[in-house]
């Protein structure tokens, strides 16, 4: 018999989002890992906030809520507080009635700056690391280093000279966006400086690329299963990728690694580098580059397997940078500022993270 659609609307519905959701689905074991995560930062967030006064947005739905954004690369915090009003997955994921109103997206940058006083995000990261280390995803020993750019929220046209005034005449087209020609002029950050964001740094990838306002993002990935144990941002600069790996190494043991080879590409091939990564009493597993010059690895570090090991597992993390920027949407930082931004990268970095092991835990047997 056809079906006739009822055209009474219903006075009374009882609906169970956990019904509703999939028993096998993947958010059910990212939840089940940052609940726990956020649950252990219960204290951070007592700090946060004072004792007296209206009642907030609770920290841990803005966490997940950010989250949320990055696994499903929603482009804007506004989309998402108005995708929330009809997306019965991200209610359940933040524990929201179907009664309960978005919040606004305001809310976000109130909060912020209590993030980042409390450095939140780090601690977040840290503790799903934690999770993993525990359930035995982790490798303690072997380790691969990168780096890439990460756009910053700010257009070429606001780099301009530092000690040039601000000019008062009129643009020559369009106010919000005129036209400025760039042609003949030698720009550098040492001269110029961008308006909009004055943290960021004029960088690109090579030869033959083109120049971008940028920060450097760098990744710490374990070797066994290519999760991240750390994901720092700093200033572009031309060796920002081989300055923080010491930083990136001790940072590691404080995380209670013990860090024993150390894989990268050729950019990370070079003397003072290499040095300060045996002086970490790490091996490392660098790969060479001979083109016009002498390498900083010979055969004491290449005879051994685990140096080709290293070097097929060190690409791994060309397909972290993949997922954190087209997923994540963290090919361009949405916030100016290096402390925002960082804080950004811990979430997208935890959500790689999460949705890393609840895939490896499909084919894995391990009691969670």
């Amino acid at each position: 018999m056809r079906g006739r659609r009822n055209p009474q609307a219903s006075m009374l519905a009882f609906v169970d989002l956990e019904e509703r959701l999939p028993p096998h689905h993947p958010l059910r074991t990212i939840k089940r890992f940052a609940d726990r995560a956020l649950a252990t930062l219960s204290p951070t967030f007592d700090a946060m906030y004072g004792a007296g006064g209206r009642p907030s947005i609770p920290p841990e739905r803005l966490l997940k809520a950010s989250l949320l954004i990055s696994l499903y690369s929603v482009r804007s915090e506004r989309a998402f507080c108005a995708e929330l009003d009809y997306q019965l997955l991200w209610r359940w994921f933040l524990d929201m009635s179907l009664m309960e109103p978005s919040f606004d997206q305001s809310t976000f940058s109130k909060n912020r700056g209590r993030l980042l006083k409390q450095q939140v995000a780090l601690q977040f990261f840290d503790e799903v690391v934690r999770q993993a280390d525990a359930l035995g995803l982790l490798s303690d020993e072997h380790f691969t280093v990168d780096g890439t750019l990460i756009e910053a929220a700010a257009s070429l046209k606001s780099f301009k000279a530092k000690d040039k005034p601000p000019s008062d005449e009129p643009p020559p087209d369009d106010p919000g966006n005129p036209t400025v020609n760039f042609r003949g002029e030698k720009r550098s950050n040492a001269t110029h400086q961008s308006t909009t964001d004055p943290e960021a740094r004029l960088a690109k990838k090579g030869r033959g690329f083109e120049s971008k306002l940028a920060y450097v993002g760098h990744a710490l990935m374990e070797n066994r299963h290519g999760l991240l144990v750390d994901f720092q941002l700093t200033h572009a600069t031309g060796t920002a990728e081989r300055d923080v790996v010491p930083q990136l190494l001790y940072d590691a043991k404080l995380r209670g690694f013990h860090p024993q080879t150390l894989g990268a590409d050729k950019a990370y091939d070079a003397r003072a580098c290499v040095a300060s990564i045996r002086d970490e009493q790490v091996t490392p597993h660098v790969a060479q580059n001979i083109t016009h010059r002498r390498s900083a690895i010979d055969r004491r570090t290449t005879r051994h397997p685990g140096y080709a090991l290293s070097q097929r597992l060190r690409k791994r993390v060309e397909e972290v940078f993949g997922w954190l920027k087209t997923v994540g949407g963290f090919r361009r930082t949405r916030y100016r500022g290096l402390a925002r931004t960082q804080l950004a990268g811990y979430l997208v970095a935890s959500a790689y993270n999460l949705v890393r092991m609840a895939r490896l835990l499909d084919h894995i047997p391990v009691a969670v």
